[in-house]
């Protein structure tokens, strides 16, 4: 798998939220997901090392990023 860079897409995206370490995106010309190829609606980045996700439809995200991977929580 490789890279996302958001600069390289940024005609097709329009940000709807920026911290400085997370930012939020939505897809307004349906590029494709790097991992699976389909088209995503929304794009979450993170500088930060852990991230928690709002409650949404009844469930919780939590994201861990370690040197080797990235992991996402359900609760």
């Amino acid at each position: 798998m490789s890279g996302f860079d958001v600069h390289d897409h940024r005609h097709a995206l329009k940000q709807l939220r920026d911290t400085g370490e997370t930012s939020l995106w939505e897809n307004r010309r349906e590029v494709p997901c790097p991992a699976c190829g389909e088209p995503f609606v929304r794009l979450f980045t993170t500088r930060r090392e852990t991230t928690r996700f709002p409650e949404n439809d009844g469930a919780r995200f939590c994201l861990l990023r370690d040197d080797g991977a990235v992991h996402l929580f359900r609760h």
